[in-house]
């Protein structure tokens, strides 16, 4: 058997359901249903675009809008710099064996 990675994901109590039942009905592990499905969907080429959430992008448009017009937070001045913030997220995610 091939080495396996654990994943841990979040799925909706009707996908469970529907998993549960596929499994059972196939006589294979639910773990195996959901790995043959990644296989089918990446393997293919063709990646379906998400949905887009027009009503989530214009809460998280105005949220961002209502924090910019409330300006700075007295006495909280900022004590970092963006190149700190690029340094940080290089050494975090640098996958350059060095």
């Amino acid at each position: 058997m091939a080495r396996m990675v654990r994943k841990q994901i979040y799925i909706e109590p009707r996908q469970e359901a529907l998993l549960k039942q596929a499994a059972k009905r196939r006589s294979v592990s639910e773990a195996e249903l959901i790995r043959g499905a990644i296989d089918r969907q990446l393997s293919s080429g063709e990646l379906q675009p998400l949905p887009s959430d027009q009503i989530a992008w214009e809460q998280a448009y105005q949220f961002m809008i209502e924090l910019r017009a409330r300006g700075p937070i007295e006495g909280q001045a900022r004590t970092w710099e963006r190149q700190d913030l690029y340094e940080e997220r290089i050494g975090r995610y640098d996958r350059d064996p060095d």
